[in-house]
């Protein structure tokens, strides 16, 4: 088996060095010796094996587990040095067996009910809160940020982040009534409260973030216009004018998209707007990596715009405008990554070892997905009706520049993450 293993890197590995020392101890180097040498061990046989049968789940669980040990460089490197190689190929027949199977069987496990969407929600949003706050920005943001300029720092990337959303929403008047679909801990519904001067109904399926979120409200003294409730979108009673939706579509699954469209389109009014940011895929229809559906996020699917589209299309929605970011969400991952490791202790006292190398991997080879692989985000804006959205796109930094008058009149101290 460790001859397979051996083959399997030798197809993947055609640049940099890698340099691997085997459960027996002979060590091999691969690549073809360009950049900074990485060097991993593993730490028994059976984990040679596995990785050698199934990649896509064993790396992330052999670096959980300790069955691999990064020795040189850290595991950020090692994720980037192995997405970024040119023409990469599923290595062998079995794992290249595992990924068909694993598409037949997608739709099935983004089968997501009422019921077990709360379970997947909770599976990664009902962590210790304390968790969180060591790693987002001041607000909680859990999505991608808007870097405006390189060297942006990560609060007044997800500042600009909620601005840009709250520009294509088109406040044009104040009191508007807004949904904000899968609000997280309030930074977007409480931002257009605050700013925009609209009525927001948040709802998650997150008890953690559910309470936090209408704890900051109360805080502020915008509880009456901004409110949070547990509750699943499709049981939300509308009409609304404007409705948000910001890193929740990635949760829907597959099957369920016509489901979603159709209720936002049932939700919106004959004059509103909508806007939906999610991650996507630039490269056409995947999978879920599955060890992100096991251990990060189950139940979730990143979409292609060519699976998204006709559902929105079925629905009677028009799109008005679509906007890519990609290295966007990269640069937020990297600033998520930074943060965490430099809390890990805290970290590793609140969960475990374990759990730390489950975070870094998940964060690492996240950011590295964006920076190799296709992945990207897209903001999809909606309308009912022809005319309700301007002609050009200069309405967005105008409506930016008005925003961030509010904002300097609003302004609250800032708090650095953990404090």
């Amino acid at each position: 088996m460790e001859r397979l293993l051996q083959r399997v890197l030798s197809r993947i590995v055609r640049r940099g060095s890698l340099i691997i020392t085997f459960a027996s101890g002979q060590a091999l180097t691969f690549g073809d010796g360009t950049g900074t040498p990485l060097a991993v061990r593993f730490t028994t046989k059976e984990w040679q094996r596995r990785l050698a049968l199934d990649p896509e789940m064993e790396l992330g669980e052999a670096y959980m587990e300790g069955g691999l040990v990064v020795e040189q460089g850290d595991i950020a490197e090692l994720l980037a040095l192995l997405m970024s190689q040119v023409g990469y190929q599923v290595p062998s027949i079995a794992a290249k067996s595992l990924m068909k199977l694993r598409f037949m069987g997608r739709r099935l496990a983004q089968f997501n009910p009422r019921e077990r969407a709360q379970r997947n929600v909770a599976h990664h949003y009902d962590l210790d809160g304390r968790l969180y706050s060591l790693f987002l920005d001041a607000d909680r943001q859990y999505s991608c940020a808007y870097f405006e300029h390189e060297g942006q720092s990560l609060d007044d990337a997800q500042l600009a982040k909620k601005r840009h959303i709250a520009a294509k929403l088109l406040f044009d008047r104040p009191e508007l009534d807004v949904l904000d679909i899968g609000c997280g801990w309030g930074g977007m519904g409480l931002y257009l409260a605050d700013n925009a001067g609209a009525n927001v109904t948040g709802v998650t399926l997150s008890q953690e973030q559910h309470g936090i979120a209408s704890a900051r409200a109360q805080e502020r003294g915008l509880s009456e216009r901004a409110r949070f409730l547990l509750q699943d979108y499709r049981d939300t009673p509308g009409p609304f004018d404007r409705i948000v939706s910001v890193g929740m579509f990635e949760h829907v699954g597959i099957g369920h998209y016509d489901e979603y469209f159709t209720r936002v389109a049932e939700l919106l009014k004959d004059d509103g707007v909508a806007l939906i940011h999610s991650i996507g895929r630039s490269e056409g229809p995947g999978i879920t990596n599955p060890w992100i559906a096991k251990y990060i996020f189950p139940g979730g699917y990143i979409p292609a715009l060519s699976e998204v589209l006709p559902a929105i299309e079925r629905a009677g929605l028009l799109v008005t405008d679509i906007e890519i970011l990609r290295l966007h969400y990269a640069e937020t991952l990297k600033a998520w990554r930074e943060r965490f490791l430099a809390h890990e202790e805290e970290i590793e006292r609140l969960y475990d070892a374990r759990f730390v190398r489950m975070f870094e991997f998940y964060l690492a080879s996240s950011e590295m997905a964006f920076r190799h692989q296709g992945m990207m985000i897209f903001q999809v804006q909606l309308a009912k009706r022809e005319g309700v959205v301007p002609l050009t796109r200069t309405y967005i930094p105008e409506a930016e520049a008005t925003l961030r008058k509010m904002e300097n009149r609003n302004r609250i101290g800032l708090r650095l993450a953990g404090e």
